[in-house]
């Protein structure tokens, strides 16, 4: 925890080894930090794309950290966001993250104080706290919007109270997994749903298995708590642009 004032390392820090699923040879050591930061905002893009409305122009982002960065270039992909909503627990973190982030997407980005007044109007909202108590409700989100859950990826966090996923169509991204951590398990706790109650795993999405939005007025929640084989699909990817672009460091590893 206290990497970033004493040696401005992240607090997290690891690495992937990626190998030869046919026959278990060595083929890259990657660095897990940057390849998770980036596919968790793939994976809210990507969400985005079946759960978000298509003229969804106004975002919050809570949580001013590296993944509200990237949560927010990846938004960019799927959505055409003319306006952005910056909120954070310490209101200098809000208020350099909009002043950095207007700076790289060249749109409008403003650091809020009051989280609801943003959210209320706001047709996509990410959550990527730390937060350990739930603390975006049914009252600060209007209908017809998109919320990404990403901060509650162990059993302890929490961002969504367990009345907004209730009234929500929830999608999570590993049914079994979610059942433990993430939004989805608290409000299961809470007595506010049950598992019969998701909507889908992403997946069947992308697969047309279940549809995607069905009305402008439901709200959408994605309930992502990351997966291994994200991790792997991106590891791979980034390997293969490693080799075509002859960049990184040559070296044996077995």
């Amino acid at each position: 925890p206290s990497n970033k004032a004493r040696h401005r390392l992240p607090t997290i820090q690891g690495a992937i080894y990626l190998a030869d699923a046919s026959d278990g040879r060595a083929l890259a050591l990657l660095d897990s930090g940057e390849i998770t930061l980036q596919r968790t905002g793939a994976a809210t893009a990507l969400a985005a794309r079946y759960l978000a409305r298509g003229d969804a122009a106004t975002a919050t982002i809570c949580g001013c950290g590296a993944q509200g960065g990237i949560q927010l270039t990846a938004l960019r992909h799927v959505l055409n966001l003319r306006t952005v909503y910056a909120w954070d627990a310490d209101a200098e973190t809000a208020r350099a993250f909009a002043s950095r982030m207007a700076t790289e997407t060249g749109i409008a980005v403003h650091a809020v104080d009051e989280l609801g007044e943003a959210t209320r109007g706001s047709e996509a909202i990410v959550t990527c706290t730390t937060a350990r108590a739930p603390f975006l409700g049914l009252e600060h989100v209007r209908p017809g919007t998109f919320v990404a859950a990403i901060g509650a990826d162990n059993p302890d966090k929490s961002e969504l109270k367990p009345e907004l996923m209730a009234n929500a169509t929830v999608v999570v991204d590993v049914l079994e997994q979610s059942l433990f951590m993430g939004d989805l398990h608290h409000a299961i706790q809470a007595g506010a749903m049950t598992a019969t109650g998701v909507h889908a795993e992403l997946g069947a999405l992308v697969k047309g298995d279940k549809p995607g939005r069905r009305s402008a007025d439901e709200i959408t929640i994605f309930d992502s708590t990351g997966t291994g084989i994200q991790d792997v699909a991106a590891a791979a990817r980034a390997y293969e642009l490693a080799q075509h672009r002859r960049v990184g460091l040559a070296c044996a590893l077995s």
